[in-house]
């Protein structure tokens, strides 16, 4: 069967105006009256639906269509006819349509709006509403978007492995992997020398390690894949299983790392303002108004950049309005990390030189010897979007900092060996695609950017 999107008719509309066509999508409502009907159809190509038009005299089987409930799956051949002067801007006259799946009246998508709440229930329904549609349409278009920012820019694609033996974060939040069985009598395990990888495994946190290792071989590598954390978390930032982009470069520093955070994310929101207007519209509208203004904002104007201390100092001043008051030397959290996007810098800002306390061993230690040349990308809405920094390429600092984290040497022994054979300066960063889902669509909720969200107790 040759069809035609409706995405490609909104697209082109001179093109099949009076032109005989076929379309196929999904019944979102159905009219009927004693000769004529009205069906909103909609193929999930893009935001808009198309009003095919049944008229009794000229549709044999007329009676049967029009019997097709919400949801029905149709196939209809049909003149397309321009209406400016209507609500619509074409229908399309049916002169025969096909029914490739029928419905039935407890189809549970029956109202023009649910809860999100309730969405989340019918997991494999919910795509077809307009919510979700535009949320999974523009994570298509961004994801195409990040690799041809990094292809352009001369970046290698790379996989790193899901199945890990290290955790690159040092975390501990981590889901093992193993063919022992937990039920046997000799659960819990000591000796691992009789599983699958005779050591224990888990499912990978981060590809940064593997990451810098091919980066020292190619130069600018970047990978793009599963990512998984087993803390039990219930806030709407965290998901089991997420993707992040985390891009490598050697020959390169801090500074070198946040000019490509932040070239990137503007790429990326400037391809959808083009491409996703009207799933975006619609948000703007029903989801979180304002969002065109803050996205195109984001594309035009450039991030702000201040350090650690900097940013404590500004904290400070707020400290009465805060759950977790600020002080130089803690994490900070989501309410600060909004305030500084939001409040203090009203766009994207770039803190860097963090406490070296509270960040990854492998991050390079400054001169003052208490901070590290660390990146976070804050947005507002969100908070954090980005961790970066770049890498400790000096092999006694390396070393010392694993032994200050109780790190053995011989599990990271590949990771040390890249800093005894030509070792360069290198940095990277990790950014997390369903919070930069979030940030593009205003939805609140990670589980609501996911097709199939695997969070803390739910894994349907």
């Amino acid at each position: 069967m040759q069809r035609v999107t409706i995405a490609e008719i909104y697209q082109k509309t001179s093109d099949f105006n009076e032109k005989t066509i076929t379309v196929a999508g999904w019944v979102r409502t159905a009219r009927t009256f004693s000769a004529v009907g009205f069906i909103e159809l909609n193929d999930g190509s893009c935001f808009g639906s198309l009003q095919v038009v049944l008229e009794k005299d000229s549709l044999a089987d007329f009676d049967r269509v029009a019997a097709c409930h919400v949801g029905a799956a149709l196939c209809v051949t049909g003149v397309l006819k321009c209406t400016p002067q209507a609500r619509q801007p074409f229908e399309l006259q049916a002169v025969s349509v096909s029914v490739e799946g029928a419905s039935t009246p407890d189809y549970p998508l029956q109202k023009k709006r649910h809860s999100v709440e309730f969405l989340r229930s019918v997991g494999h329904l919910r795509a077809r509403t307009n919510l979700f549609g535009a949320a999974f349409r523009i994570r298509s278009e961004a994801a195409f978007a990040i690799h041809s920012f990094f292809h352009d820019r001369g970046f290698y694609y790379v996989h790193t492995p899901i199945i890990t033996v290290s955790d690159c974060e040092g975390a501990g939040e981590m889901f093992r992997v193993t063919t022992l069985d937990p039920t046997s009598e000799n659960a819990p395990y000591a000796d691992f020398s009789t599983d699958f990888f005779e050591k224990p495994a888990f499912l990978t946190v981060s590809g940064q390690l593997e990451g810098e290792m091919m980066a020292q071989c190619l130069g600018k590598i970047y990978t793009f894949g599963p990512t998984f954390r087993a803390e039990k978390s219930y806030t709407q930032r965290h998901a089991a299983e997420f993707w992040m982009i985390e891009p490598e470069m050697a020959f390169a520093d801090l500074a070198d790392d946040r000019a490509l955070a932040e070239d990137l994310v503007r790429f990326v929101v400037r391809h959808c303002l083009t491409v996703c207007e009207a799933d975006l519209a619609f948000l703007d509208k029903r989801v979180s108004p304002g969002l065109l203004e803050r996205l195109r904002a984001c594309e035009s104007t450039s991030f702000a950049h201040m350090s650690y201390t900097q940013a404590i100092d500004e904290l400070k001043k707020n400290n009465a309005n805060f759950q977790y008051p600020a002080f130089w030397g803690c994490d900070l959290q989501t309410e600060h990390e909004r305030y500084l996007s939001e409040t203090v810098c009203r766009r994207p800002v770039f803190v860097t030189d963090y406490p070296k306390e509270i960040k990854a061993f492998y991050m390079r230690l400054n001169d003052d010897e208490k901070t590290v040349a660390a990146m976070d990308c804050l947005v507002p809405g969100i908070g954090e979007l980005i961790g970066g920094s770049q890498r400790e390429e000096r092999l006694p600092y390396l070393l010392r900092r694993m032994e200050e984290c109780s790190l053995s040497q011989q599990e990271y022994s590949r990771y040390l060996d890249l800093r005894r054979y030509g070792s360069t300066r290198h940095a990277g960063f990790g950014l997390g695609f369903e919070r930069l889902i979030m940030y593009l669509t205003g939805i609140a909720n990670i589980r609501d950017v996911l097709p199939f969200p695997r969070t803390t107790g739910s894994a349907d």
